[in-house]
């Protein structure tokens, strides 16, 4: 079962071609790279297929729905976290996860139960009514993480996740993510890090509004001739 599917999505704006006619699919509870050196066209992709940018043409389904005329109901049926925390600082950890359970409508005794669960997962559970601005930056990394999942949804986009944090919390945060990439929820996940493309069970690296190169780590690596990731994106990036 695909839980996203494009084909030739392509957006303009004016003349210029940010997507230009990508297609791919990504399955149920797998763990998909997305990459590409800024401008390269990943983030407009990204837009389009959380339903906030039209496309120009072509087409596409998250979660089974149209990204050109069902975008509301995609925005129910994702998780999505930001590069930057997202999270108010003022609110303690429980606030900002009812708050966040309250937009996506979550039933009240069920929302309760549902926090309670998350932060007994996390380690946080003693620290429920700690302002969210108190904690160190990788406990703030899992929390939004946590709280993008809270509604439940059938896949997660992760935009560059682990952004600024030490290498011991990345390897902590992306334990994190298989073991939620297990329950089968879908993990579309950026990253500028080239050791963590490795995590990935397949990849795409985008230039110049295309897909140059699509697969598992170790079949592209193959392919390109090369011994890491990183060697692959420079080439990509380079030509």
């Amino acid at each position: 079962m695909y839980r996203i599917e494009v084909e030739n999505l392509t957006k303009k704006f004016g003349t210029f071609t940010a997507v230009d006619h990508i297609s791919f699919q990504v399955g149920e509870g797998e763990i998909f790279g997305f990459l590409g050196a800024n401008g390269a066209g990943k983030t407009t992709a990204i837009k389009m297929l959380c339903g906030l940018l039209t496309p120009t043409s072509g087409r596409a389904t998250v979660a089974g729905f149209d990204v050109k005329t069902q975008a509301k109901f995609i925005k129910r049926n994702i998780g999505y976290m930001s590069q930057r925390f997202s999270l108010y600082n003022d609110l303690s950890i429980y606030e900002n996860m009812q708050l966040y359970g309250t937009i996506y409508r979550i039933p009240n005794k069920l929302l309760k139960n549902k926090i309670i669960e998350s932060l007994e997962t996390l380690g946080m559970a003693t620290h429920a009514q700690k302002l969210v601005g108190d904690l160190p930056l990788g406990w703030k990394q899992k929390l939004a993480f946590a709280t993008a999942l809270l509604h439940q949804p059938k896949l997660v986009f992760l935009d560059e996740p682990t952004s600024g944090v030490d290498p011991i919390v990345r390897r902590e945060f992306w334990r994190q993510i298989y073991a939620t990439a297990s329950t089968g929820v879908t993990i579309f996940v950026t990253t500028h890090y080239m050791d963590e493309a490795e995590y990935c069970g397949r990849l795409s690296i985008m230039a110049q509004g295309q897909i140059k190169v699509m697969g598992t780590p170790e079949d592209i690596k193959k392919q390109m001739g090369v011994s890491s990731i990183e060697e692959v994106f420079g080439h990509l990036v380079r030509s």
